[in-house]
C-alpha cells in the first residue's frame, strides 16, 4: 500500500493540472522545475510532494487516453 497524501496536496495538484495542464508532463523532475516557476513555496518537501501528485495525475491521464484509443 502507498502513503496517504494530505488533502491540500491533492487539491493543489488537481487545481494546477486543471489550470496549467499543458505545462506538466509525466516526468517528476520537469514538473518540480515548473512548480518552482509557478508557486512561491519556501520548503522543498511541499513542492516535491505536489510535483509527485501532479506526476501521478498526468500518468493516469496518459494511461486512460492510451486505453481508450
Amino acid at each position: 500500500m502507498g502513503r496517504v497524501r494530505q488533502r491540500i496536496i491533492k487539491n493543489t495538484a488537481a487545481e494546477l493540472v486543471k489550470t496549467y495542464g499543458d505545462r506538466f508532463t509525466t516526468d517528476f523532475k520537469h514538473n518540480r522545475d515548473v512548480l518552482k516557476e509557478l508557486l512561491n513555496l519556501e520548503g522543498t518537501l511541499m513542492r516535491n510532494r505536489i510535483a509527485g501528485a501532479v506526476t501521478r495525475i498526468k500518468r493516469q491521464e496518459s494511461l486512460s487516453a492510451k486505453n481508450s484509443a
